[in-house]
């Protein structure tokens, strides 16, 4: 009840006296859904603004809450799906983006299935803060892994024959726009990271994607699809394309709860670099 109401009055600091960013998500917005009325728009932006002022609440309380008080908000509809890998000895690569509530996802990871849990991410820029965020995030198993040492943590679970859950948001900026997938993503050219399809096809991890619902104020359900058993055996870009679409589904069915205050498409294609279609079989 405290926290709904700090939200609330958090609220209305962050949409009408601060205006966070309220010209990039009009911008997005905008440019995602250029058909719809700007009534409709407006109303999506009000309410992505409640629900990231949720999130900034949810995101403290996630820093100190214990895991049976995480699990209660945050469940897993269908592990069932994921922990079959496990009794395989499979490690496997979750893909999803910055969509409904990540951090417990993070937070929760080892703790709720079987495998054990890897997040992979950029990191902060605060040192200090990042290695109290760190420390916070993983204080239930899940292993924080900085995106330039994946490599490296990967080559040793490997080797060592431990299932892995790694879990990759794939909707970042890359850093490289050279190295990303381009392609048109709510009638924009954007660039997707590569990543997660290349480290699934390196060590033939099967892929799953997997939405987050909000069931109500702080409470959400989590249910994971596969996206491809075996990488290795599908062309190229194909489990990026798949992981691609079915995003852009998830967002047109809620899109409020997406990231819409990132500046998503800040980057320019390089000359010369192929803007893909989509590739789903």
């Amino acid at each position: 009840m405290i926290g709904k109401l700090l939200s609330d009055i958090l609220y209305v600091l962050a949409y009408h006296v601060v205006r966070y960013r309220r010209a990039v998500t009009k911008n997005n917005l905008a440019n995602a859904y250029p058909e719809m009325s700007d009534s409709k728009r407006k109303e999506i932006e009000r309410a992505y603004y409640h629900h990231i002022c949720d999130l900034i609440i949810e995101g403290i309380y996630n820093l100190y809450a214990n895991p049976r008080s995480i699990m209660k908000r945050y469940r897993f509809v269908n592990r069932e799906i994921v922990n079959r890998y496990y009794e395989k000895g499979q490690s496997i690569v979750l893909m999803s983006a910055h969509y409904n509530n990540w951090e417990y996802m993070i937070t929760s990871l080892n703790y709720q299935l079987m495998h054990h849990g890897v997040g992979v991410g950029k990191p902060l820029q605060d040192k200090a803060v990042a290695n109290y965020i760190t420390r916070r995030r993983g204080r239930f198993g899940t292993e924080i892994v900085d995106q330039t040492n994946v490599r490296q943590v990967m080559q040793y679970y490997h080797a060592h024959h431990v299932p892995v859950a790694y879990m990759m948001l794939s909707d970042q900026s890359p850093n490289d726009v050279h190295k990303s997938f381009w392609t048109l993503f709510m009638h924009q050219e954007t660039p997707f990271l590569y990543g997660a399809e290349y480290f699934a096809r390196k060590y033939n991890m099967p892929v799953l994607y997997y939405e987050v619902t909000k069931v109500r104020r702080g409470y959400y359900e989590v249910r994971f699809t596969p996206l491809c058993e075996n990488p290795s055996e599908v062309p190229q870009y194909v489990i990026t394309s798949r992981y691609i679409k079915m995003l852009n589904e998830t967002i047109d069915r809620q899109p409020e709860f997406w990231l819409w205050s990132h500046k998503r498409w800040k980057r320019t294609r390089p000359e010369g670099m192929e803007l893909r279609q989509l590739t789903l079989n």
